[in-house]
Formats: structure tokens, sequence, C-alpha cells
């Protein structure tokens, strides 16, 4: 006795069955379209969907600030348009693992995979153009990290700055516009140490300028003090205007030269108020091009600060297989669980996601407290878990 399958597409399939006909390559193809479409509307509505979830969240947090800050239309719409890319990385994988839920299991309970694998069709042969896929979106994901996502935080941040910006000079408020106060830089690979009492980013100037030149042996030999600088990208080194140019001995640690100076450019001092700034930041808010350069700069540290920054760019990079590991998991969980309850292949799933984000906290944490390579603590739970939803897949074929 053969089950007949639930849809009309899947009555053909029964039909060649039951009449014992091995299908057609036409068919086979016709299969392959059938199911590869169906399972793209359904992505294309979970995309949406999650997409102006993560819209209507973000406009919750910042879009009164926006209005606020009297943006108009054109800036608002520029900025979530500038905005949108970044949740990708979030927003990819969710609606990967909700459609395929939702699409497998529809076809097995309507029979058409009962109808397909009862005339010898192995599970990977049905399945086999969503593999491609997800190979195809595993790659696009690894894109979108390494260059759009990258771009959009970063430009989406410097429309909302320069929106606030502006509102804040227009108020009457120009020097307090774009102001991080406390700004603290240890350069030990070039030996210099800055402090600025505070930084406007809108007048890319800092105020109150400290910088201390030490030796091989951590004495001060310079010290450049003024009221304040600024950093010239066309020339590349800063400028300080209003202060002194203090010389010491390092022997005695006593000044020997302190001319006082209006102007004073120092080709020597290279170090970008915007790469100061970023090590503010948490290596989170941080993109793929932030945490290379920050990267670059402690290219001769091991420690815990640079850490940090390694397993976030690897993490970054590791996060592609997370649509192989989807479309291993989802396809087999949805296919099996049904037989039951629908719920439970859901529920396995959402279990086995479960362990994988402790997995991946734990080797995180292990990572940036120097226990664990960072790239092996990032790659690592990604590995585990394709290994896992790749034998998962295996045993459901």
């Amino acid at each position: 006795m053969h089950l007949v399958a639930r849809t009309p597409f899947g009555s053909l399939i029964s039909g060649l069955l039951v009449r014992g006909n091995p299908f057609p390559m036409g068919i086979l193809k016709l299969v392959d379209r059938y199911i590869l479409a169906e399972w793209l509307k359904v992505l294309t509505l979970m995309l949406g969907v999650t997409l102006g979830l993560l819209f209507l969240e973000d406009m919750y947090s910042s879009f009164g600030r926006l209005i606020e800050y009297e943006a108009g239309l054109r800036e608002i719409l520029r900025y979530y348009g500038t905005l949108a890319p970044s949740f990708l990385p979030v927003v990819l994988p969710l609606s990967l693992l909700l459609s395929l839920l939702y699409i497998m299991g529809q076809f097995q309970r309507n029979n058409e995979f009962v109808a397909l694998r009862s005339n010898g069709f192995s599970l990977f042969r049905i399945t086999w153009t969503i593999w491609v896929a997800g190979i195809l979106f595993s790659a696009l994901y690894l894109f979108f990290n390494a260059r759009l996502v990258p771009w959009s935080v970063e430009q989406s941040r410097v429309l909302r700055e320069r929106i606030e910006f502006a509102h804040q000079a227009e108020a009457g408020e120009g020097e307090r516009a774009g102001v991080t106060r406390n700004v603290a830089f240890d350069n030990r690979r070039d030996g210099r140490i800055w402090f600025m009492n505070r930084y406007s980013a809108f007048a890319e100037r800092g105020f109150g300028v400290t910088v201390s030149v030490l030796d091989e042996e951590q004495r001060v030999v310079r010290r450049v003090m003024a009221r304040e600088a600024e950093f010239d990208e066309d020339r590349g080194h800063w400028i300080f205007r209003d202060g002194r140019d203090i010389t010491f001995d390092p022997e005695t640690r006593w000044a020997v030269r302190s001319p006082v100076f209006d102007e004073l450019a120092v080709e020597s001092f290279t170090e970008s108020p915007h790469f100061m700034l970023l090590l503010d930041r948490r290596p989170r808010d941080l993109s793929l091009f932030e945490l290379r350069e920050v990267l670059e700069f402690f290219a001769d540290s091991n420690g815990p600060e640079r850490n940090q920054y390694a397993v976030q760019y690897h993490d970054i990079l590791a996060g592609a297989l997370s649509c192989l590991i989807v479309v291993g998991i989802a396809i087999p969980f949805s296919v099996t669980g049904v037989r039951v309850n629908p719920m439970i292949g859901v529920l396995k799933s959402i279990g086995l996601f479960l362990a994988y984000f402790l997995m991946h906290n734990t080797t995180r944490l292990l990572g940036e407290r120097e226990i664990m390579d960072p790239a092996l603590s990032a790659w690592l739970p990604n590995a585990l878990m394709l290994a896992v939803a790749l034998w998962l897949f295996h045993r459901a074929n």
C-alpha cells in the first residue's frame, strides 16, 4: 500500500510510484525546482519578518533620538538604508532555520517525501539543491561580514553621529558636540603615552593634550603639552597649539629644555584619533576592518588586550559556517520529528543550538583569557556543530 501525497504535485509523484514507473529525468528536475522554489518563498517571507522585527527594535531605541535631533526624512531613510546590511548576520541564519523547519515539515506531513523516499531516493538526493543553496549562502555570509557589514556598521554610526553633532552645533553646544572625555592611549609600540582632557569628533580637535615620549627603559625623555591639537589627515601627523615642548634628562629626570610654542608640528606623532577612539569601544561593536586595524597595531603583543579583538575577528569569519550548520540540523529534525509531533523536531533543534550557544560562549571566554588560542576558540564550536549536523543528516539519510 502506498501513501498518497496531499498536494497536486505530490499526487503526481504518488501516481508514478503506484504505476511502478521510474522517475524520468524531467520529473526529477521538476522535483528539484519545486522543492527549491517552495523553500525560497518561505525564506523570503522569513527574511522580511525578521528584518522588520530588528528594524522595529532599533527604531524603538534610535528613532525617537533621531527625531529629537531634528533629522529630516531623507537623513532618516538614509540612516536606516545604511543600517540594514548590519542586520544580515543575525537575520540570515535565523531565517534559514525557521524556513527549513517549516517547509521540510510541510513536505513530510503532505507525504511528498514519503513518496520520493519510497521510490529509493535518499534524503540528500531530494534536498541537494538546498545544500547547494546553503553553500552559496555561507559564501554570501562571509562576503557580507568581510565587506558589506563593516561598511554598514561604520557608515551608519558616522551618519548618526553627524546628525547628533549638527543638532548640538545648531543648539549652541558646538564645544560639546561629539566630545569624548579623558581619552588615554598607551602606544607601547612607538613608546608614547597620550592623554586628552577631551576630544571633539565634530571639531576634530583635542583639548588639554599631553604626549609623553619614553625611551627603551620606559623613562620619559620628552613631553609635549598643549592647549589644543589636531590631526592633519593630509600630512598624517599632529599639530599642537599654545603649549610647551619639554625635554628631560633620562638619568636625572630633570627638565633640561622647556620652550613655549604657538604652533608645533611633530611629524613622528602619527597616531590617528579615530584609532584611539576605537580602543574605547567593545570588540563586539567594531567592524571587521576596524578589528583588523587593531590587530595589526597589536601584532607584537599576545596579551588579553589583543586576544579579545582576535577572538571577535575570527568569530566573524567562523560564523560563515552557520548557514551549513542550519541546513544540516533543520532538515533531519524537521523530517524525523513529525512522526510523533512536529514540535519535537523544532524543540530538538532549538536545544542543540542552545548547547552550541553555551559552548561558543565558553570557548570565547577561554580565548579572551589566553587559555585557548583565539582562532581555535572561534572555529572549534562551529566545526564541532557542523560535524554534529552532518552526522544527524547522515543518520536521517
